[in-house]
């Protein structure tokens, strides 16, 4: 069997469900994913999208936004008149609120925006997300293995072209007998990985799960949770934005029944 740290099973899936209703309460959260009601690629162009007040376009590597007299706010900051930034080298979306909806933007070579909307079918009617059922033999101890030198990967991405990711390693775990590895990534909250199994496409979503990982300790292992995989935005919404699928090396071979299972809300 391979190793974990699960000492006390019973303390253990207590954590696992109070993380759970957590994770569910921010899913549902007002002008979340759930709550998405529209996707638009800007172009040069100045043009209203539906749903969203204003004019929006880019220029350059730049977003251009018109609020046409109607009051808008980025941050802190509150605004009539035309605004303008730049997101490149962004991944995160960054919002605007406009009267009573939120709108996303993500950079991607070209800006993506996405319309809010507070009361959706989807976010008043979220009862969850299936999950299977949680066991300690899926909490695996591995070792973090970062580059000699800092380095990237291009993702494939759902809705667009390939995206370049930095990552700072790889993560080796043992499972069945074998040596497995995991690409890491390196987000702004920390590291984390896609990977896709022998689920993937029948119980879980196809394009990928994510884990996040904490940092490793001093000898360098660190926890595999596969407990809290979790979807990414386009396992729920064709209006939200873009996400990274599993490199080919994330791509296990063998079933990891633990985890998030296909939402409820979108159909494969």
């Amino acid at each position: 069997m391979p190793k974990n740290d699960v000492k006390d099973v019973e303390t253990y899936l207590a954590d696992w469900r109070a993380w759970r209703a957590g994770w569910e309460q921010w899913l549902s959260r007002p002008f979340g994913w759930l709550s998405a009601v529209s996707m638009s690629w800007l172009d040069e162009t100045p043009r209203a999208y539906d749903g969203i007040p204003g004019l929006w376009w880019h220029e350059g590597d730049d977003v251009h936004i018109d609020p046409q007299g109607a009051e808008m706010s980025y941050g802190d900051e509150k605004f009539t008149t035309e605004k303008t930034f730049s997101l490149v080298g962004v991944d995160d979306e960054a919002r605007v609120v406009a009267g009573d909806v939120e709108v996303g933007i993500t950079y991607r070579e070209l800006y993506m925006i996405v319309g809010y909307e507070l009361d959706t079918p989807k976010r008043r009617d979220f009862k969850g997300v299936p999950t299977f059922e949680p066991g300690p033999e899926w909490v695996l101890t591995g070792r973090f293995e970062p580059h000699d030198e800092p380095q990237s990967v291009v993702l494939d991405s759902v809705g667009w072209r390939r995206h370049e990711h930095d990552t700072p390693g790889v993560v080796r775990f043992e499972y069945g007998g074998e040596e497995h590895e995991l690409l890491v990534l390196q987000g702004a909250a920390g590291m984390n990985t896609v990977f896709a199994d022998a689920t993937s496409g029948v119980t879980t979503y196809p394009l990928c799960r994510a884990l996040n990982i904490d940092a490793p300790a001093a000898d360098g292992t660190v926890t595999l949770d596969f407990n809290r995989a979790y979807n990414l935005p386009c396992a729920f919404s064709d209006f939200v934005p873009v996400c990274p699928a599993a490199p080919q090396r994330n791509r296990l071979p063998f079933a990891v029944e633990a985890g998030e299972k296909i939402p409820r809300e979108k159909k494969m």
